[in-house]
This record gives structure tokens, sequence and C-alpha cells, in this order.
């Protein structure tokens, strides 16, 4: 399990925090170690993956504004693991002096998808055609229906909280729309046209505090269940698809004065590229950079927040592919054998999570192997031959899945 790999700085800056202990912090308090930076977190759980490489924890819920503050106390900057935090509740601490990065001002229009809709909107983005699901209300004793502009399929989307395909649903008809209806609130829900692709895209970007922007190379991701199944880097799509894609990352990470590192998940197609969703923070999409970039994007949020300059963003192998690790069963085994056998093959590098159960779909670990052929042919057949290696090892979850 090998941490993100960047060039120490030549002395050590205060320390850092961040609220959540999951995966994403565990990978950011590696590379914060080999930045030599201290980093805190404050988790509710002692066994959370963070826990284990933090300078010192906080235990409390993610919620616990006096944790934060506790938390506040130990380091110069905080950051956050997700989105899904009480922006109200926090603002009394940026009054207190707090300093969050991404700020709590930049946040606010990506933590829910309503807001998302509406900030693309207002900067001309391409995003999918949309509308509040509570605008179907019906007149009393009548159904819901769509307006006669839309057609099914659909996608409803709940407006917060949704990630790995939770909170999602696709509506082919109208009794998939009355079902919904009854199941849930309908103004905490968007409806957006089904948008036809040939393949999805991540664009991974970063602001320092001086307003530099700086972008990944362009990735192809392919979910499975609607959860992210491998990511291969960089894309094989043309460099207007790429050039527009870094433009749509910059003009989003400028207008919000956003300093940290962000995710855009894209679908291009026939309609060209897309804006599917935002999410403000490091990425799924973004583990494949710990081996293939000069600078991972963990390292880089790591740097961010302590207020160090932007390391180089681009690739140090020709390719890479990057296979989340999902859970295929009800279990507690901790499949050493598998494991084993994964970090055994060519160009492997496989990062475990530590979690101490495995359901269906949820994310225990991924492997990222390196491709080192120059072509781009090349490249997509090495990956094929490695996915199908994986494959034979770490099956795909049969079932619904049940989250990270």
């Amino acid at each position: 399990m090998a941490p993100p790999r960047t060039a120490s700085p030549a002395s050590a800056p205060s320390a850092i925090g961040v609220v959540g202990g999951g995966q994403l912090a565990w990978m950011l308090a590696a590379a914060a170690q080999e930045l030599s930076l201290p980093l805190h977190v404050q988790t509710p759980c002692a066994d959370d993956p963070a826990v284990a490489l933090a300078a010192g924890v906080i235990q409390a819920p993610l919620d616990d504004v006096a944790a934060t503050r506790r938390l506040a106390a130990t380091c110069q900057a905080i950051t956050f693991e997700n989105e899904w935090v009480d922006l109200q509740a926090l603002a009394s601490l940026v009054e207190e002096g707090v300093t969050f990065y991404p700020s709590l001002d930049a946040l606010a229009p990506l933590v829910s998808k309503h807001e998302q809709r509406l900030l693309l909107q207002r900067l001309g983005l391409p995003s999918p055609a949309w509308l509040p699901l509570g605008a179907l209300q019906p007149l009393e004793s009548a159904d819901p229906v769509l307006p006669e502009d839309w057609t099914f399929p659909v996608m409803a989307k709940a407006a917060t909280g949704g990630y790995d395909g939770k909170g999602t649903r696709l509506l082919n008809g109208q009794q998939d729309l009355l079902d919904l209806w009854d199941q849930i609130d309908p103004e905490d829900w968007i409806l957006e046209a089904f948008v036809s692709f040939d393949c999805e895209l991540s664009q991974l970007a970063c602001r320092d505090r001086e307003g530099n922007v700086v972008c990944y190379p362009l990735v192809q991701t392919h979910q499975h269940q609607q959860v992210c199944d491998w990511v291969l880097s960089p894309a094989v799509v043309p460099h207007a698809v790429q050039a527009f894609a870094r433009n749509i990352a910059a003009s989003l990470l400028t207008a919000l004065d956003y300093v940290g590192v962000l995710s855009i998940e894209l679908f291009h197609g026939p309609a060209g590229l897309v804006v599917n969703e935002i999410a403000p923070r490091t990425h799924n999409s973004g583990h494949v950079t710990i081996e293939a970039c000069r600078t991972s994007q963990f390292a880089q949020q790591a740097r961010i927040v302590a207020g160090l300059p932007t390391g180089p963003v681009d690739l140090q192998v020709p390719g890479a592919l990057m296979v989340n690790l999902l859970g295929f069963e009800h279990s507690s085994d901790d499949y050493l054998d598998r494991r084993r056998q994964l970090a055994d093959l060519p160009g492997a590098t496989l990062h475990w999570y530590g979690k101490r159960q495995s359901s269906p779909g949820r994310k225990l670990g991924h492997v990222t192997l390196l491709l080192d052929d120059p072509t781009p042919t090349g490249r997509q057949q090495l990956a094929r031959e490695r996915l199908a290696a994986v494959r034979s090892i770490w099956p795909l979850p049969e079932e619904a899945h049940s989250g990270s």
C-alpha cells in the first residue's frame, strides 16, 4: 500500500486538519506524512482508516461544531473529506477566525445538486436540462406529469446526500415517476433529462490561495451499478475535448474563488461535453494520480491547505488503470490471499482501506496498474488485459450496492 509520492518541503509548515476519517482522509494523511505535515482528523470512530496515520484525533461526530473548534486549535487550516457539512453551523467558526479550504462560501453552491445546476446555468456551462421535481406538483387529485417538452426516460436525483448511486433513480415511464413521488419528498429532488453519451470523463483540477489553477490530465471513468468501477488515465479523446474540460474547470474554480482540489464528472457524446456532477473534494476518479502523476491529488490538497505551492500534475508514466475493489458479498474476511494476487499483477500497487466489513458495492480498496505502452491503442489493449486479470481475482458485485 504505497502512499502518495511527492517531494518534502524545505521546512515543515504548521499542521492541517480534516473533518472526516474515511479512505479519502486516510490517503490525505499518507500524503501529508510524506510532506512532513502533521494532519489532525475529526471522526466519530476510533477505527476509521485515517486514525492510524493522523498526528492527532478528535473523536466526535462530523457535525459536532464544538469538536471542529477543538480541531481548529490544533492546526492552521481545515479541509473536509466530503461536502456533507452543515455550512450554517460552521459559519460561527469562520466568525471566530477559523480558516476552511475550500471556504464555506465556495462550498455553498456545490453541496446541493439543485444549487449546482443553478450555478452552471449562471456561468453558461453545459449541463443536462433539469427542473425541481417539486415543480411537477399536481393539482388536487391529479398525478404529477412531465412537462410537454419532456420525454421518458429521465433521471431523478436527490438534491443532497447522494453518492455512489445512492439518491438517484432512472425513471423509464409514468409509473416509475408515481412510485418515486410516493416514496420521497419531491421538494428534495430534481429531474434531469437523460443524456446519451459515448463515455464518461472526469476532470480533476485545483486552485491555490493565490488563484493559480492547475488541471490534471482528463481521465475516462466507467460505472458499475452507478458506482465507479475503473478509471483510465489519460482519456483517449480529442484535444479539443480536453481543452474544453480544462476551461470548464477553470471557470468554475475562478467564479467560486475556490481553494483546493475539485472534480467535475462529465458526459461526452452526441451533445458534446456535458457536466454531470461536481465533487468539491478529492475524488475517486483521482486515485490514479497517486502512482500516475508527479503530484497526487492528496498531496496537492495537503499542499494547498498548508499554503505550499502546487506541485506538477503531469503524468510520470504513459498511462495507468485504477480499478476499485468493490465488495461482492457480506463478509468480515480480510481477503488477504486475493490482495496478494492483485499486488503481484504487472505494474500493480494495491491500496487497502482497512474496513472491517464487506458488503456488495462497498469500496474496500483500489488497485492501480501502470500501462507502459506509449500509444493510446496499445494502452487501451493493456488496460483491457489488466482489467480482465483483476476481475479473475476480484469479481464485481452481482446485487445492488449498499454504499461506501
